[in-house]
C-alpha cells in the first residue's frame, strides 16, 4: 500500500473512531487524499457540504503541527 493509500485508510479509522461516521461524503475522500499527499487544496463545497472534516481529518491523521484554515463567509 502507498503512503497515501495507508493516509486515507487512517483517514477512514478517524473518521469513524473520531466522528462516528462510516463514510465520507461525496468529495470528502478525494480532498482529503490531495491534502495527504501535500498538495495545496482549495475546497469550495456549500453550507452543509462536509468542509470541516475536510481539513480536521487531515490534522488528526498528520498528527503534530499547525493546520492552518483560511475561511470566509461571503455575502452579495
Amino acid at each position: 500500500m502507498t503512503a497515501t493509500g495507508a493516509g486515507i485508510e487512517r483517514a477512514r479509522a478517524v473518521l469513524r473512531e473520531v466522528f462516528g461516521y462510516g463514510s465520507f461524503r461525496p468529495g470528502q475522500e478525494a480532498v482529503i487524499a490531495d491534502v495527504l499527499a501535500g498538495r495545496d487544496t482549495l475546497v469550495v463545497m456549500p453550507t452543509g457540504g462536509g468542509k470541516s472534516i475536510c481539513y480536521q481529518v487531515p490534522a488528526l491523521v498528520l498528527g503534530e503541527g499547525l493546520t492552518l484554515v483560511v475561511s470566509c463567509r461571503c455575502s452579495r
